[in-house]
């Protein structure tokens, strides 16, 4: 590695001056050559030439860009850095970066724990919001392992996606993970429906009748009953979202050839996802040979973004028992979506679960980066917040929150270095959640952003912090969740 580095300063570059900061542990020797990154104004690749990279030479080495070509050859000479499939292993974390910055701070989380992460995992709509492509979120991911030379398994996860273009698209850009959310197929009236609209609205089906209707199954210690409204209103809530997930399962993941785990989402629904209700759709996904990898129902309580969960722990409990039950019963993992920060529960998910789960977060790794800007550039995070403030409306359309305006602190009567506290209250960890599309897109009336290259400048500055930060806050999460179970 030495010997590497100093042929690098001595004289193969004759600029190497001007990159002093080099990432040691990315150095790596392959055919004869070698590869690591550098820190000057930007990060950069180096390459001995003839390995593929593109980029300037100097003196034999190329000093190349970290684009989707340069990120392609990384993951065909250095594997390690393409993603995996890991949904299947005991216990993974999905660790949404919605900036490209944070998978330096989730990796040094990581090191201490035997948990699969996922480093690239978005939505379409945290695509849209970001102004980003599958292709960018994969290659920062690639990048980072790179940099800190992560060994390990990691995934890549196209998440919440509805429709065939969207999974294709991520498919082929190699994401190893797709999170099928079902929420257009799933009829969310049914669940509020009085006993006579159920009856009214229930179109018969014998086969179904047949199987569930008056049934009692055993799963695990419990048991899961269908009387006729149990029955009824499962069909109704849930027979489209069956038939909408067999199609996906079947195109895309049944067989040796699958590229991809699969998880399947019925989270994102109006009304807690009941046991029965939880059982009805697993076992027809089951008799239709459909085997996903994990399975995300919405649980009692709330689980709103970047905050603890709300609502009765003890319930929670009880009823995660039994969902993990029936998860076990059919072969799959349980996931806890919208998982960061419900400190409150993680070591219940931990034991309930045996250490057997996929939690995602995503958001929580914004707001620690917000928490930065707080710090080090208090007059930015000032103009943010009230731009924050004012975008608010339109933004609760997209998320389901409880932020109360009337709470939020009053940011002019308070002094710069009590900035970052703000982020320990609710109501302005869920304004600045939200809102983070809004920031990072938003342009003046010469069509500039107003606000994302000059935040992207202060993390940059300040990288080593916002990792640390991750690193501890990520880390905490964990720490929560692996004290629930021993293995």
């Amino acid at each position: 590695m030495r010997t590497v580095i100093q042929a690098f300063l001595d004289g193969g570059c004759k600029n190497a001056q001007e990159f002093p900061a080099i990432y040691q542990q990315s150095v790596n020797l392959i055919n004869g050559g070698a590869v690591f990154m550098i820190r000057g104004d930007e990060d950069l690749l180096v390459a001995t030439d003839g390995l593929g990279f593109c980029g300037e030479n100097m003196g034999g080495w190329l000093l190349c860009p970290l684009n989707h070509e340069n990120a392609q050859r990384l993951r065909v000479l250095f594997p390690f850095t393409a993603p995996s499939r890991v949904l299947g292993e005991k216990r993974s974390l999905g660790l949404g970066d919605r900036l490209g910055i944070a998978t330096p701070g989730h990796i040094r989380a990581f090191r201490q724990y035997d948990a699969y992460p996922v480093f690239a995992q978005q939505s379409m709509r945290e695509l849209v919001f970001t102004e980003r492509t599958y292709e960018e979120v994969l290659d920062c991911a690639t990048f980072a392992v790179f940099r800190e030379n992560f060994r390990r398994p990691f995934g890549a996860d196209g998440d919440h996606l509805k429709n065939d273009r969207d999974i294709e698209y991520a498919l082929n850009c190699g994401f190893t993970m797709i999170t099928l959310d079902c929420s257009e197929h799933i009829r969310n009236d049914a669940a509020t429906m009085s006993a006579d609209e159920v009856e009214a609205a229930y179109v018969p089906n014998a086969a179904l009748e047949e199987k569930y209707l008056g049934k009692s199954f055993k799963v695990g210690n419990y048991t899961v009953s269908f009387d006729s409204d149990t029955f009824k209103r499962a069909c109704l809530i849930y027979n489209d979202a069956v038939a909408f997930a067999a199609k996906i399962y079947h195109k895309y993941f049944d067989g040796k050839n699958a590229k991809a785990d699969l998880e399947i989402s019925i989270d994102e629904t109006s009304d807690t996802t009941t046991p029965a209700q939880h059982f009805f759709f697993a076992d027809r996904l089951n008799a239709m040979g459909v085997k996903p990898c994990t399975l995300a129902p919405r649980f009692c309580g709330e689980f709103q973004k970047a905050v603890d969960y709300i609502g009765d722990v003890g319930e929670f409990e009880k009823e995660l028992a039994v969902h993990v039950a029936i998860a076990e019963h059919f072969g799959y993992k349980i996931s806890v979506h919208s998982g960061s920060d419900k400190f409150s529960i993680y070591n219940i998910i931990g034991k309930q679960t045996k250490g057997h789960f996929h939690l995602k977060t995503a958001g929580t790794s914004w707001l620690e980066a917000m928490s930065v800007i707080a710090d080090k550039d208090p007059a930015l995070y000032r103009e943010i917040y009230a731009f924050a403030i004012s975008v608010l409306p339109d933004a609760k359309m997209h998320y389901h929150i409880s932020t109360d305006l009337t709470k939020l602190p009053e940011i002019d009567t308070m002094k710069d270095e009590e900035l970052s506290h703000m982020l320990e209250g609710n109501e302005a960890r869920q304004l600045l959640h939200i809102t983070f599309g809004y920031i990072l897109s938003e342009k003046d009336s010469n069509g500039e952003y107003l606000f994302r290259n000059r935040l992207y400048a202060d993390w940059f500055a300040y990288a080593d912090e916002y990792a640390q930060r991750l690193e501890k806050h990520i880390g905490k999460h964990l720490a929560m969740l692996y004290l629930g179970f021993d293995e």
